[in-house]
Order: C-alpha cells, then sequence, then structure tokens
C-alpha cells in the first residue's frame, strides 16, 4: 500500500521510476495490460471510492460521481486499449523530393516518468484520466492528488498499489507543501489541473527544470444566449452543466451574456428547472456540497460583495435553500452585476451565476474579449452562421454549442485551455501525444543523390542547386 512520503523521499521516487522505465520500457502487451488490469480494479472499487468523495465533500451525489468519475476513466481506459495499436504505429511520409528515395517518418516514443498533480473537484477522474493516457504512451508516472480530498487520496493509492508496482505507478500524499516540492521534481513531463493561480506557480517550479507543462487551468468560462434561441432550452442546459458538482466545475459557465429584455424569462426558467429537478434543495441526496468551510464562505462573500454593490440576488428555488451545516449553498442568480465586483473578476466555483444583458451580438463578444480567454466558451444559436461568427471572434480552450460542460467527456476531442486558461492538450490522442516525443526518423536509400552534392563544387553543383531554388 502506497503511503505518505516526506520532501526528501520524492526525488528517490522518481530516481527509482526512471532507472525502471530504462530497463523495461513498456511496450504494447505492457500497455494493454496496464490498462486492462487497472480497469478491473477501478471497477471493483469504484463504490469505495465513490463513498470516499462523498465523504470528503460532506455529500456528493452517487450519481453524478458515476457520471463525472466512473464513466469518463471507464471510456478513456476502453478508448486508448481500442486505439493503441493505431497511436503506435510508425505514420509514415513523404521525404520532400530534392532528397528522394530516401523515407521519412514520425515514431510515438515514451517520455519517461510523467507527474500528475490532480484537484480536488474531480479527484478520481482528472487523477486517473491523465494516468491512462500516460501509461498508454508508455510512461512511468507519479500521482499527486489534492489535500482537500484526503480520504479520496488515500483510496486512490490504494487502488493504484493493488495494480501496479511502485517503480511503475506510485501515488504521493502530502499537503500543499509536499505538493510545491513535487512541482520541483524534473519530471518528463508534469500535468497539472487547478486553479490559474497555483497554475502559474506550478509552471514557475517546473521551468527551474525545463519541464514541459500541460495546465489545465479555468476562468471565466461564459455562455451567450442568442437573440430567437428558447430560453426554456438554454435556461436548462445552462443549469445542467452549472449545477454539476454544485458549480465545481472548471468547464462550469460562470456568467450569461442573454439579449436585454429576456432576464425575467430566464430567471423563470432557472427557477423552474431548480424546482422541478431538486425540489427539497435542503434534503436531496442529488445536490453536492461545497468541498470545505472557507469555499463556502468564499462563495458567501462574493455574493455579499455583489449585494453591496448593487447587484440584485436571486436565491433558488428560495432565499432559505443554503444549508451551511452540510454545505450546501443554494443556486443564486445575480441581476445587474458590473465589472467592479468580485464576482465578475475571479472564477466562480460554485452555483452563482451572474446574469448580463446586451443590446448588440457585438457587444456581448466585446465583454467576453475583455476578459482573459477562457477554458470554455458556450453559445446558444440555431443560427449556425451567427454561431460561427461567434466562435471565430472569441478564442476559447472549448466550445460547446446549444449544450454545456459536456465537450469535456468527449474522448475523440482534445481538451485544454489557451492563455489564461492553461496550455497543453489532455483526452484520447490527445493526450498520447501529450505523453509522447514526436521522433522523426529519416532513413536514406543505398543511393542517394546527395552524393551528388559534395564537394569541390561545380557546375554540375551550381545547375543542381538551381534547379531545387527554382
Amino acid at each position: 500500500m502506497n503511503t505518505r512520503v516526506s520532501e526528501s523521499e520524492l526525488r528517490a521516487l522518481l530516481d527509482a521510476q526512471r532507472m525502471a522505465w530504462a530497463r523495461n520500457m513498456p511496450d504494447y502487451a505492457q500497455r494493454m495490460d496496464d490498462l486492462a488490469r487497472l480497469r478491473a480494479a477501478f471497477q471493483a472499487r469504484f463504490a469505495q471510492l465513490a463513498q470516499a468523495m462523498s465523504d470528503d465533500f460532506g455529500q456528493r451525489s452517487r450519481h453524478e460521481s458515476q457520471l463525472s468519475d466512473q464513466m469518463t476513466v471507464l471510456h478513456d481506459i476502453d478508448h486508448a486499449r481500442r486505439h493503441l495499436k493505431r497511436w503506435m504505429r510508425p505514420r509514415r511520409r513523404w521525404a520532400d523530393a530534392a532528397f528522394f528515395p530516401a523515407r521519412i517518418e514520425i515514431r510515438a516514443r515514451p517520455l519517461g516518468v510523467v507527474g500528475v498533480i490532480a484537484p480536488w473537484n474531480y479527484p478520481v477522474s482528472l487523477a486517473l484520466m491523465p494516468l491512462v493516457e500516460a501509461l498508454a504512451a508508455g510512461n512511468h508516472v507519479m500521482l499527486k492528488p489534492s489535500e482537500l480530498t484526503p480520504r479520496t487520496s488515500a483510496a486512490l493509492a490504494e487502488l493504484i498499489a493493488a495494480v501496479f508496482p511502485r517503480e511503475r505507478v506510485t501515488v504521493v500524499q502530502g499537503d500543499a507543501a509536499v505538493g510545491a516540492a513535487f512541482a520541483e521534481l524534473p519530471f518528463d513531463h508534469l500535468v497539472f489541473t487547478g486553479s490559474t493561480a497555483v497554475g502559474r506557480k506550478v509552471a514557475l517550479a517546473a521551468a527551474a527544470n525545463l519541464t514541459p507543462v500541460t495546465l489545465e487551468l479555468g476562468g471565466k468560462s461564459p455562455a451567450i444566449i442568442a437573440p430567437g434561441y428558447a430560453l426554456d432550452t438554454a435556461a436548462a442546459r445552462i443549469a445542467q452543466g452549472k449545477l454539476l458538482n454544485a458549480g465545481q466545475t472548471c468547464v462550469a459557465p460562470d456568467y450569461v451574456l442573454l439579449p436585454r429584455g429576456t432576464r425575467a424569462a430566464f430567471v423563470q426558467a432557472s427557477r423552474d428547472y431548480v424546482r422541478r429537478h431538486y425540489p427539497s434543495l435542503r434534503s436531496t441526496p442529488d445536490f453536492s456540497s461545497i468541498v470545505s468551510d472557507r469555499h463556502y464562505a468564499r462563495l458567501h462573500a462574493l455574493v455579499d460583495d455583489a449585494h453591496a454593490k448593487g447587484a440584485e440576488v436571486i436565491t433558488l428555488p428560495d432565499a432559505n435553500a443554503h444549508d451551511a451545516a452540510r454545505r450546501i449553498f443554494a443556486p443564486t442568480l445575480l441581476l445587474d452585476a458590473s465589472t467592479d465586483m468580485r464576482v465578475l473578476q475571479e472564477e466562480i466555483f460554485g452555483p452563482i451565476l451572474p446574469l448580463l444583458e446586451y443590446d448588440t451580438l457585438e457587444e456581448a463578444i466585446a465583454t467576453v474579449n475583455r476578459q482573459p480567454r477562457p477554458l470554455a466558451l458556450y453559445v446558444f444559436d440555431d443560427d449556425a452562421h451567427r454561431a460561427a461568427r461567434v466562435l471565430e471572434a472569441v478564442p476559447a480552450g472549448g466550445v460547446g454549442l446549444n449544450d454545456t460542460v459536456v465537450q469535456f467527456a468527449q474522448t475523440r476531442l482534445p481538451f485544454g485551455g489557451i492563455g489564461a486558461s492553461g496550455m497543453g492538450h489532455i483526452h484520447g490522442h490527445a493526450g498520447f501525444l501529450t505523453f509522447s516525443k514526436q521522433l522523426p526518423l529519416f532513413r536514406q536509400s543505398r543511393w542517394s543523390g546527395l552524393a551528388l552534392l559534395r564537394p569541390p563544387y561545380g557546375k554540375l553543383t551550381e545547375r543542381m542547386l538551381r534547379w531545387l531554388a527554382r
């Protein structure tokens, strides 16, 4: 069983993994076997993992854990095993005509030892999905789960220890100081999922070793509702994405831009959604708790700040729905929000949704582009040409058209941010490529035309160079 390690042991763990990888680099059979055994153990232990997550949060919907943590990991494993042989196959390319008859190809070669720093909000899927892709690419892995979900971290450590020897995959448990020391290790690649503020520190620590990083961060992900789009449909799909895991989702809609004059209808549609799907918010097992007292207090502080600066606060389904003892933060809409409010300056990471009205679509686009580039952009529009105009005008890590959040679960789509919302990609083949060196190979033939370009240079060389430079 993996136990908590001190900071002084981290380097020894990395060295052991690197030496083991060099002795026996995982081939196709080993990778397939690793993934199959991980899948079987994960399935057998998921009920324990789901309970650990619920205990860490105070309450976490079992069904949401199945949807967001179980199904995503299983689909990632199955997708990797289904396509791994093709991913590993050398990709042949035509050499430039001047070098005929030479041949070239690209081979996906494992990097070595990959470090994964996982967050607390989806502590199972966001730990195991990068692990799956790193293993598929033939790497060894050191995994640091979040200290905010200690029971889940311990359950993950038990799962990994039951499947892998420590020199192939190991779980490092510990507090923020251990996490900082982990980020300073000279990995062959480091993946961090979490806040932009911590992501900057991770990138700075990795830079000392020139460690390549993939940063999956967050930010202010907008939802733009175009004129004429059905408000009840938009409200339901935005609410479903926003209220998943009580809004503690990096790709959750962070604020909504809607045509002026439609706000009241959107509020009513949102109220109807909450009443229909969470008829008793204080007792339903389907709505998750906020992960800690500190985060619960932070959300109240965001609402208090907005209210003090003129925003109207609408708590759904009613003002008495909050439950501090269980850290149930009721869905909250903010009307008349302004940019001087913290709620429009910071990532919310909870079930609070500011509503902003616009007069023209260009105004909505300008509002979004004044913010740092978002991890996700959501556009609700039945007019394909108008929607395309928004997509072309707003840089974003990913896009959901007429829905929210579910783009993250697509194994055939790369997932990653842009600018302040992150760098690099994971998921499926994109993750396999991230954790592989794309090794270029030039294979010279028995006869080479380059032999005609050796000194002493003469008229033949000049004619050939003129032909090549024509």
